[in-house]
This record gives structure tokens, sequence and C-alpha cells, in this order.
């Protein structure tokens, strides 16, 4: 997770149907897309995870874990 107290906002466009999937699939995963994109992160290092693949469960799983430090944060 990154550091708490220094964040930045990561803008894109896609597409309509690109867009209904990244949401929907974090319904169904019970996440925000920001979570998810912030846990994909480390494993998005090519130099460090040379031959390896994504393991969505694990991603989603850290995804859990930012959400809800995010909540304890806003309370």
């Amino acid at each position: 997770m990154s550091n708490e107290t220094s964040r930045k906002a990561l803008h894109a466009y896609v597409t309509d149907n690109a867009h209904e999937q990244w949401h929907g699939f974090a319904a169904e995963q019970g996440v925000s897309v920001s979570a998810i994109l912030e846990a994909l992160a480390p494993a998005l290092d090519v130099e460090e995870q040379e031959g390896s693949t994504l393991e969505i469960d694990s991603i989603v799983t850290a995804a859990r874990r930012i959400d809800a430090a995010r909540r304890r944060r806003r309370r």
C-alpha cells in the first residue's frame, strides 16, 4: 500500500465497456476500482515479477485491505 499521507490521482479515459468491466468486477469483489489499481501496482513491476502471472485472488485480498484502511482513516 502506498504512503497514506502521499496520494496522487490516477485519471484514465476508457471505453464504456471497459468502464463497466472495471466497476462490475470491483462491485462483485466488494472493493473499489482505486483499491484494485493500487493493489495491482506492485504486481506490474516487470523487473521483479519476471516470469510470474498475476494472482487475482491475492490482488483482491490486498484491495480489500486498502479499502478497509481507507474507511478507518475517514472515521
